[in-house]
């Protein structure tokens, strides 16, 4: 059993700055990829950054040069740095880890964006 826990979250004017953590606890022996996603009302979870366990990254189109995703293998926990935040960037953010050909998710957190 994998669980993650998101945290960091919360309400933020355009411009501003928000750092989203997740730590995973469990029964694992490693993780490869961690990943975040994103998902507003109607819209189908999109992919926001991902990482290996190697640091190797990859960003959608719509956050690059804007977000850093991180993570500190041995905390079993990914970051994703948040800057010059905008308003299309609300959403409810979801950690996923993909283990042994099970996709493991956590709860979410709000991060609302005001203009």
């Amino acid at each position: 059993q994998v669980q993650l826990v998101e945290s960091g979250g919360g309400l933020v004017q355009a411009g501003g700055s928000l750092r989203l953590s997740c730590t995973v606890s469990g029964s694992f022996f490693s993780i490869n990829r961690m990943v975040w996603y994103r998902q507003t009302p109607g819209k189908q979870r999109e992919l926001v950054a991902a990482i290996t366990s190697g640091a190797r990254t990859n960003y959608a189109d719509s956050v690059k040069g804007r977000f850093t995703i991180s993570r500190v293998n041995a905390k079993n926990t990914v970051y994703l740095q948040m800057n010059s935040l905008r308003p299309e960037d609300t959403a409810v953010y979801y950690c996923n880890v993909p283990y042994r050909s099970v996709d493991y998710w956590g709860r979410g957190t709000q991060v609302t964006v005001s203009s």
